[in-house]
């Protein structure tokens, strides 16, 4: 039976990179889990590959329909969500799925799945830490930071709701130790 790894963190902790760097271990069998948005692709996005795109009343059809493991509608209209339908096929077609999602989602998710799912926690060293981050990518306006950072120590606090909490300060050892814990889950 497959299983599925839940990651969740403060925006700059890290958990993209440390996600991507899991990814290309053929032996994990990972793959991303597909989830559902109400908001228009971007760039290069096809439909069922990286999202599912639905019109915001679609999307409330499969609410309505009970066809969401879990879903947030983060503004007015635009929803993100994680349809049982795509999971089971994923699971069935033989991958561990990732999931990268927020601290709700993953607490969602983890209840959903009880013992298949490993479900971890990046946290950042300090708040200060968070903040030389943030303010290093060059990519947001202060007031943004200051609405990130203030979200992040709201999202600290559900760190002891996870499986494994894996602090990030620094990025190789991170990595190293998230392929272990991953690892360890998958052939465990």
């Amino acid at each position: 039976m497959n299983k599925v790894i839940i990651v969740s963190a403060p925006s700059g902790s890290g958990k993209s990179t440390i996600i991507n760097s899991l990814m290309p271990h053929e032996e994990l069998c990972l793959a991303f889990s597909i989830s559902a948005t109400t908001r228009a692709p971007r760039g290069e996005e096809r439909d069922g590959v990286e999202y599912i795109f639905l019109s915001p009343d679609q999307f409330r059809e499969h609410i309505a329909a009970d066809d969401f493991i879990e879903y947030e509608e983060v503004y007015e209209d635009r929803y993100y969500g994680t349809l049982k339908a795509q999971v089971e096929k994923q699971l069935a077609a033989g991958q561990n799925l990732v999931f990268d999602v927020d601290v709700h989602g993953g607490v969602n998710l983890k209840k959903y799945f009880g013992d298949r799912a490993l479900s971890l926690f990046i946290q950042p060293p300090s708040i200060e830490e968070l903040r030389r981050r943030l303010e290093g990518r060059g990519t947001d306006a202060p007031e943004v930071i200051e609405e990130r950072l203030s979200r992040a120590g709201y999202e600290l606090t559900f760190a002891d709701r996870f499986d494994r909490v894996l602090v990030n300060d620094d990025l190789e050892t991170a990595k190293a130790e998230a392929y272990e814990i991953v690892s360890h889950f998958l052939n465990g």
